[in-house]
């Protein structure tokens, strides 16, 4: 292993005899917000092949929130490090990692183990960021942009003048969705949103709708044929709704089911309303209406399916755009690790703008850092899920 010798960086490396530690956000089982917390663990190593990562942000998903409830197939036992996004600095090399070298500032997916103050992964993961691209921008920019531009060209096929409809268009995802639509002419864009998201993103998006309307006849009136791409993070009843508003030959896209999400904890009643909700597509009616019905996951595109150099492609594309000024990662705060609880609170009340970072330097507002420690009892508490959230007061952030 070739690994970095002295410097700042390693100053902060905590130390028990000849075991060296770091900082880590640990899910101890699967439920609510009191199942995480801030401890020490063994700092990993690199085995061959991987790399080495100091990591400065991670960014924190839906899809975070849904792996701490259980509310995933096949979840993996606890306890275990959230998180599949970073950016940081490359700290060591495993064997056989031609094409990476120590002090690269890099962008990388992990398949779990991100929110953490040093990360190992292989190298087919990791990808180098430009100069001007500071590290919160990098973890708010893999897994949002590389997902969308992969639904809307290599499933969708976006062409100019076709229609997309994306629902929470004011998250991390839904900007990523809108700001690469407008690199192709004519194309337009409608989305679903709070109500007071949208006066900060009416600029991206061509028709925006509140996410509590009957979006369907919205959209008619003034598409009346419907829309050429439909992607979809919410499932359950919004499924035949989607494909009820595409034209012949249009897409349907699912890739989330955060509707699936009421409650801080999994619930049952949820799970069982969005399957029940959700139309069962048959066939032959495709067949007839010219319709196409598709799923994604990067994750298991990567991790399990294999497909790292195509997602390796998208990234170089990703980054052309982000040199020519054509896209830019819309980061909705900073917070520290210990500040994880509330960050995740604010992604589960659809209280963001654009992407949550985990800022691994920064300091915690010292009521929130009391809150996610190691000794933590905090009890769980019901959450209000529903409605706008502009009226609620929230601590101070870092934008």
């Amino acid at each position: 292993m070739i690994e970095k010798d002295g410097g700042k960086d390693q100053e902060s490396v905590l130390t028990v005899g000849d075991t060296k530690e770091m900082r880590a956000v640990v899910l101890a089982g699967f439920g609510g917000l009191n199942k995480l917390r801030v401890t020490k663990k063994a700092m990993p190593e690199p085995l061959e092949g991987e790399v080495k990562i100091r990591v400065k942000a991670c960014g924190l998903n839906f899809l975070d929130l849904m792996v701490r409830q259980g509310n995933i197939d096949n979840p993996p036992k606890t306890p275990l490090v959230p998180g599949f996004e970073c950016s940081g600095i490359v700290e060591a090399l495993g064997e056989n990692t031609k094409g990476s070298e120590i002090g690269d500032r890099v962008m990388a997916f992990v398949n779990y183990n991100a929110w953490a103050e040093v990360v190992c992964t292989p190298l087919e993961f990791v990808y180098k960021i430009p100069d001007d691209m500071t590290f919160p921008e990098a973890a708010a920019f893999s897994m949002n942009f590389v997902a969308a531009y992969m639904m809307l060209f290599e499933v969708a096929n976006l062409r100019e003048g076709m229609s997309v409809l994306v629902h929470s268009a004011g998250g991390g995802m839904g900007q990523a969705v809108a700001q690469l639509c407008s690199t192709v002419p004519n194309v337009t864009v409608f989305g679903t949103a709070s109500p007071f998201k949208h006066e900060a993103i009416k600029d991206s998006v061509t028709h925006l709708f509140d996410r509590n309307v009957d979006y369907v006849q919205e959209v008619k009136k003034i598409s009346p044929e419907g829309v050429d791409i439909v992607l979809d993070c919410l499932c359950g009843e919004n499924t035949g709704k989607g494909l009820g508003l595409l034209k012949p030959l249009g897409t349907y896209i699912l890739y989330g089911s955060s509707n699936m999400v009421t409650g801080e904890t999994k619930s049952f009643f949820s799970l069982a309303k969005s399957w029940w909700q959700v139309e069962k597509v048959n066939p032959i009616k495709l067949y007839d209406e010219n319709k196409v019905i598709a799923g994604f996951s990067l994750l298991n595109l990567l991790f399990k399916q294999g497909r790292s150099s195509l997602v390796k492609i998208v990234v170089d594309k990703l980054i052309s755009l982000y040199n020519a000024r054509k896209i830019k990662p819309l980061v909705d705060s900073l917070w520290a690790l210990e500040e994880v609880k509330e960050a995740m609170q604010r992604i589960h009340d659809r209280g963001n703008i654009g992407k949550l970072i985990l800022d691994v330097e920064k300091s915690p507002t010292p009521l929130m850092a009391n809150d996610s420690t190691e000794t933590s009892e905090a009890g769980e508490e019901e959450e209000d899920h529903e409605g706008d959230t502009d009226n609620k007061e929230r601590m101070p952030f870092i934008q």
